[in-house]
């Protein structure tokens, strides 16, 4: 594999020896899933189909099927954003983090 300039590279750990960084690619675009195959779909489409999967586990089980796992390293503002999501849009206090260390 030959490095390209200007692409991303991040190491991998292989026990305390560290290779060297390969490239990688990043999506840039959302990809959805039609009869098992991924395609790539505009951002529309993708926030509607997640919105839907959302709103279709909420109306067969209720809202206490979805819960939201948020990090405590994420700032306060994201951890804000994820309680008000799962408080206002799903509809129940199924919030939590890994801070309990």
């Amino acid at each position: 594999m030959t490095l390209q300039a200007n692409v991303p590279t991040r190491p991998r750990r292989n026990g305390d020896q560290m290779r060297a960084a390969t490239p990688y690619e990043r999506l840039t675009t959302p990809l959805v899933r039609d009869g098992g195959v991924l395609r790539e779909a505009t951002w529309d489409e993708a926030l509607d189909r997640a919105a839907a999967g959302f709103r279709s586990v909420i109306d067969r089980f209720g809202p206490d099927a979805v819960g939201m796992f948020s990090c405590s390293k994420a700032t306060n503002e994201v951890n804000y954003l994820a309680q008000k999501f799962q408080r206002v849009v799903v509809g129940n206090n199924n919030v939590d983090s890994c801070n309990r260390t």
